[in-house]
């Protein structure tokens, strides 16, 4: 199964919803967004000002595939941060990095 477009989503959406910042992200959708820590980093960059529960709820949605689980876990070990400060870094859950380390370790 193909992974979706990523790009042409947010260009369909940047384009309907905020023509006024066209210039400023599309050059952004040049790079191909290949994993999901890249594509929460956009999300972030087009709804820089969402409410808090708008933005607990979108928490709650997010997935994680196994490249970015590896860069958030090679991230905690660089910085030599415990699993509390990396949960509040990416705003996980502290026992989802617990299994995570126990999973790719």
């Amino acid at each position: 199964m193909n992974p979706p477009d990523y790009n042409r989503i947010y260009l369909d959406l940047i384009n309907r919803k905020f023509p006024d910042r066209k210039k400023e992200l599309i050059p952004m959708l040049d790079k191909e967004i290949k994993n999901s820590l890249e594509l929460i980093s956009f999300n972030n960059l087009i709804f820089n000002h969402q409410e808090k529960d708008i933005m607990a709820f979108n928490q709650k949605l997010r997935s994680y595939d196994e490249v970015s689980i590896k860069k958030i876990m090679e991230y905690q070990k660089i910085n030599k941060l415990n699993n509390q400060q990396v949960a509040n870094q990416f705003r996980i859950s502290r026992n989802t990095i617990a299994k995570w380390k126990k999973l790719f370790a």
